[in-house]
């Protein structure tokens, strides 16, 4: 969500975190945590949640090789070999930073499992956004679009509010 040397954090795994603090009392009552990891230097980390306004927990991978090893983060030289394994298969890039989600299993031992990881569009099932862009008359409206997330900004760098009007009663 963001590099070591960003500005500022990926739009589209920021449009991930935008739906987390809403459904964290939730899972802290059925005993799951959230923690998001990025190899930015926590100063960055810390700026960058201040001003999108998040609460969850979210820590610097940037000493370890853990983005690397759960095949979201790529080095130069892989970059350079031209072919990137991401999502279950080789492919090309040119980020060193791609979305991914995954979970552990801590069990009474105190053992660690990985039991679950997905990638790119995978992550689309945490997004609340889409659920309700599925129930209105244009839907997603990416069709036209060069890539269909090309549309999400920053929450802070929308230029206006516009369209279908979602009623809950």
């Amino acid at each position: 969500m963001l590099g070591p040397e960003w500005k500022e954090g990926c739009p589209g795994c920021s449009f991930v975190s935008d739906h987390v603090d809403g459904a964290m009392p939730h899972l802290t009552q059925r005993d799951v945590s959230y923690v998001a990891v990025s190899r930015g230097p926590i100063s960055q980390i810390e700026a960058f949640k201040k001003r999108r306004g998040w609460n969850f927990k979210w820590v610097s991978s940037n000493k370890n090789d853990f983005n690397f090893d759960y095949h979201v983060s790529f080095t130069k030289d892989e970059l350079a070999k031209g072919d990137v394994y991401y999502n279950f298969k080789e492919m090309k890039t040119k980020s060193e930073e791609h979305p991914g989600l995954s979970v552990f299993y801590k069990d009474e031992n105190g053992d660690i499992f990985h039991t679950y990881s997905t990638y790119g569009r995978g992550l689309e099932l945490t997004l609340v956004t889409y659920q309700f862009l599925d129930l209105v008359p244009k839907g997603r409206d990416e069709e036209k679009l060069e890539r269909p997330m090309s549309w999400v900004r920053h929450h802070d760098k929308y230029e206006n509010n516009r369209g279908a009007v979602v009623q809950i009663a």
